[in-house]
Formats: structure tokens, C-alpha cells, sequence
């Protein structure tokens, strides 16, 4: 008999010292990282329903956006995110459901949620185009994905060779992350109905980082 391996799309393997890393980087730099996202993630995220389900929830920086008594399923594999996770949402009142699954393969049933939101989550997952078709299963008809990414900038500026030269190290430190990718292409070939989004640039010391796109697609 022989035992079958789950694609390595279909898993998620902790990494101990990456993984404390990242929750503790993200804990504490992200009142300024949503400084700089605030007006485009504010008009992604407006008038979400009171239940929503969250690609890549982290340690919460995004349950600020969520109304009040809003009840949060969260889809996040990195166990080293959870208890800042399960702590941030106790603070802001949010009803937590907390599930431990890659985005490739959400255990959730067809047609079963109104929203998805993502922030900062599509660069790292390791098949982008298998997670849209998992966010348009799993929306029912009308329903919208909302995100706020960073992506690939224009070819020929700094800021895209500054992707090209710090691609690895950038990847290893964020644990997978990519800043070369082209999400809105993705995101508009999806097979989603409507897509508007909105490209846009900030101004910080992360270089690599500063290209992003904002919107929502609807089912």
C-alpha cells in the first residue's frame, strides 16, 4: 500500500524561527504598514457583512475593517499567527473561527460566504490562480473579494530591479513571499463578473514593497 503527499501547494510547513519572526515583525509594525494602506483598504473593506472569511488573517491587522460583532473565519496556516491572532480579535470584539488550512484548498462549502478579504496574502501563497478559483467557489453568486496586495512594479523602474536583485532574500525572510507578480492579471482572469481595483504607490524604506493594487471582484 502506498501512502499519497499532498501537493506542496496543498501544505504548509511552520518554520520555527521564521514563523515567531514574522508574527512578531507584522505585531509590530502594523500600525505602520496599514498607515500607509489605510485609504485603499478602508474602500476595499467597506460595508463588509457581519460574517466574512480572511485569506492569510496574520495577527488581525485587518479586523479594524470588520463592523461591529462581526463574525471572522480565518484562514491562516501558520501556527506562530495565532495567538496574536485569537488576542487581536478578543480586544475588537470579533467572533473568531479560526481554521488551519492554506488557501489552495479552503474547507469550506460552495457558494457559502458573502466576502473574502485579503491583505498582503496573494504574494505568498504558492499557487495564486488555485486560490482565486477557491475564493470564486466558495462566494455565492453576488458575492465580492475584496484586497489590498503589493505587486510586481512597471519593468524599467528601480523599484522593479530592487524586486529583481532582493528577490530571495525578500522570500525567505517573509516566508515565501513574492514581489514580482503580476496579481491584478490574476485576479482580472479569474472568471469573476466585475473586477475594479486601483493601482497605487507608497513611500517606505521597503523598497521592493511599494507597487500596489486595491479593489473588489464580484461573483
Amino acid at each position: 500500500m502506498t501512502t499519497q503527499t499532498a501537493p506542496d501547494h496543498l501544505t504548509f510547513q511552520p518554520h520555527p524561527f521564521l514563523g515567531r519572526f514574522n508574527s512578531a515583525f507584522f505585531s509590530a509594525m502594523g500600525g505602520y504598514i496599514n498607515w500607509h494602506l489605510r485609504q485603499h483598504k478602508a474602500a476595499a473593506f467597506a460595508d463588509l457583512p457581519s460574517t466574512v472569511v480572511e485569506l492569510g488573517s496574520g495577527v488581525g491587522a485587518n479586523l479594524r475593517y470588520l463592523p461591529a460583532g462581526a463574525r471572522l473565519i480565518a484562514i491562516e496556516p501558520n501556527p506562530y499567527m495565532h495567538h496574536r491572532l485569537r488576542r487581536a480579535a478578543r480586544s475588537r470584539g470579533v467572533d473568531l473561527e479560526l481554521r488551519s488550512v492554506v488557501a489552495e484548498r479552503i474547507d469550506l462549502p460552495d457558494a457559502s460566504t458573502d466576502a473574502v478579504i485579503s491583505s498582503l496574502v496573494l504574494c505568498s501563497v504558492r499557487d495564486p490562480e488555485a486560490v482565486l478559483a477557491e475564493i470564486r467557489r466558495i462566494l455565492r453568486p453576488g458575492g465580492r473579494f475584496s484586497f489590498a496586495e503589493h505587486v510586481a512594479a512597471k519593468p524599467g523602474t528601480v523599484t522593479r530591479w530592487s524586486q529583481r536583485v532582493l528577490r530571495r532574500p525578500w522570500a525567505w525572510t517573509f516566508e515565501g513571499c513574492s514581489c514580482e507578480r503580476d496579481l491584478a492579471g490574476s485576479i482580472r482572469s479569474a472568471g469573476f463578473t466585475k473586477v475594479e481595483l486601483t493601482r497605487y504607490r507608497i513611500h517606505s524604506p521597503f523598497l521592493p514593497f511599494n507597487t500596489h493594487i486595491a479593489g473588489t471582484a464580484t461573483t
